[in-house]
């Protein structure tokens, strides 16, 4: 729980115009508030952007930022509703970006796990943007149903639902590769 009382200390501080406490909560949470975008996204670009912009939100909105909810939880709603706004806007046509790091092992090993990441990139890509977005927060930054109703503003039995129905598609999707 220390992490919870940090943030409400760097919360207070950054509301009453600390720029030093602002930046350390974005420092704490830029790596999450990015993967969720990348994921959710599949644009390295986009998810600068938009992460860059999640940030300017939490600026802005600061003084309204009453400590119902965890920062993290915040940001990763301000971060969530922007990406969907972005899907809203156009259909993904980009995968996930090609950065693994080289494992120094088998070509052929290394070509067919590459092969099976691009297709889990395209299927999650694909999903709806609602399955999507419960998928990424659960899977990839792991966090528990109830967080995540709070961040998509729904039930927990609507996100497990959701998180279900977006594993049966990427699984029908890439039985070949099993």
């Amino acid at each position: 729980m220390v992490v919870d009382v940090d943030d409400r200390i760097l919360v207070g501080a950054a509301q009453a115009g600390d720029l030093d406490a602002f930046a350390a909560l974005v420092r704490r949470y830029e790596g999450p508030v990015f993967r969720v975008a990348l994921r959710m996204l599949a644009s390295h670009a986009d998810a600068q952007d938009v992460s860059q912009d999640t940030f300017v939100r939490a600026w802005q909105a600061l003084g309204r930022f009453r400590g119902d909810s965890a920062v993290g939880t915040w940001l990763y709603r301000i971060v969530t509703r922007r990406c969907l706004d972005v899907l809203a806007a156009r259909r993904p046509t980009a995968v996930l970006d090609d950065r693994h790091p080289a494992d120094g092992g088998d070509p052929a090993a290394s070509a067919e796990q590459r092969e099976r990441l691009h297709a889990v990139a395209r299927e999650l890509a694909a999903l709806p943007a609602d399955q999507r977005a419960a998928l990424v927060l659960r899977e990839f930054e792991g966090l528990p149903y109830e967080q995540i109703a709070k961040v998509l503003d729904t039930t927990v039995p609507a996100i497990k639902g959701r998180i279900h129905r977006a594993r049966l598609t990427v699984l029908k999707q890439t039985t070949t590769w099993r």
